[in-house]
């Protein structure tokens, strides 16, 4: 029996939907193909185990999985429920008439339980816009794709949760997060605040000048004199995100699996620090699997460069582009994949 889920997959910050194809047919051994990458194809191991540890049947018979568009790599763990429930379905313990309206991802554990995955908040959106009923994914990350209007989000902790959601012997609660007042309530809620530095007058009239303007600063003092410390609190005197720009920073954040389960939305603007000896890729982005880089996490933010001449030359100029673009591509031979990078700059230095 040929059964199909769908998921999605990410490049850049936005997703591609993606249906997981399930035929159990006469014979034996498992197949997957679809430009599967080595975490993808290892699934059906953990998928086995999930399934019989949950009290479910695995078949013992030919089973293809098939990840289409089968012409684009497909890469991570996020597969595997999506693949567990198909299997499911298509050997006849499930009923497969409901999956056609329900986005699923997650990752399983060898007893069923489901783990996070990357991207919930861009995936959200595409399921919103191809006209999905709902998202099916893990509780730790079902707060930030409930964010995305008329889309129900499901937050489950193992398999056994979903295919009883399926089977109707068990409703799935429904995360409601009300966008507005998620921002509105945490907006501008830093750790430090610009208003504890007591004196160094001229520095801070030339940050509140700086930051008036999106203008970028270098700051070249003793050690001690408070670089680090003023750079710090920079982003508490930039003006408040607003929804737009929240989302945008929300999106690069989950791609990159740094939001907390706590998170549904990125209300404050980011700061980032990274150290001197961080790598040309590390800094604007890219990789075997392509991830954002520190100047894409600093987008709508501050990116700090302490100690700037232990940089290493190679990095610097990797930015003079993004700087002035706001925005860094990354091309390779098999895809393209483009960043947002609209940062402000701030570098310090000894004299």
């Amino acid at each position: 029996m040929l059964v199909k889920t769908y998921g999605s997959a990410v490049y850049g910050v936005n997703a591609l939907t993606i249906t997981i194809e399930v035929n159990i047919s006469a014979g034996t051994k498992y197949y997957m193909v679809g430009l599967p990458d080595n975490a993808v194809k290892e699934s059906l191991q953990r998928v086995a185990s999930a399934i019989n540890v949950s009290g479910f049947r695995m078949p013992k018979q030919k089973i293809v999985v098939n990840l289409a568009p089968a012409d684009m790599k497909k890469e991570g763990s996020s597969y595997d429920l999506p693949i567990a429930i198909g299997i499911l379905a298509a050997s006849g313990q499930i009923p497969a008439n409901e999956l056609e309206d329900y986005f699923i991802m997650g990752e399983l554990s060898l007893d069923g339980s489901i783990q996070p995955i990357k991207g919930a908040l861009p995936i959200a959106i595409q399921a919103q816009q191809e006209g999905f009923k709902g998202f099916i994914l893990p509780k730790q990350n079902v707060r930030e794709a409930a964010i995305v209007n008329d889309l129900v989000a499901y937050g489950v902790e193992n398999l056994a949760q979903v295919v009883a959601f399926f089977n109707k012997s068990e409703a799935l609660e429904q995360v409601k997060v009300n966008t507005k007042e998620e921002f509105l309530k945490n907006i501008n809620n830093y750790e430090h605040d610009f208003a504890d530095v007591k004196g160094q007058e001229n520095i801070k009239r030339a940050l509140e000048i700086a930051a008036a303007g999106g203008h970028n600063v270098i700051l070249i003092g003793p050690p001690g004199a408070g670089k680090t410390m003023l750079a710090k609190r920079l982003p508490t005197i930039l003006p408040p995100l607003n929804l737009n720009e929240a989302l945008e920073t929300t999106k690069i954040h989950s791609v990159a699996g740094k939001l907390a389960a706590s998170d549904a939305l990125m209300t404050s603007r980011p700061y980032r620090s990274p150290h001197h000896t961080i790598s040309d890729v590390a800094l604007v982005g890219g990789g075997i699997n392509p991830q954002p880089g520190e100047i894409s996490l600093a987008h709508n933010g501050v990116l700090f460069l302490d100690e700037l001449p232990e940089f290493k030359r190679t990095v610097l100029e990797v930015m003079r582009q993004p700087l002035e673009d706001r925005k860094v591509a990354i091309a390779r031979a098999r895809f393209s994949v483009e960043y947002p990078a609209s940062f402000m700059l701030v570098a310090s230095m000894n004299p």
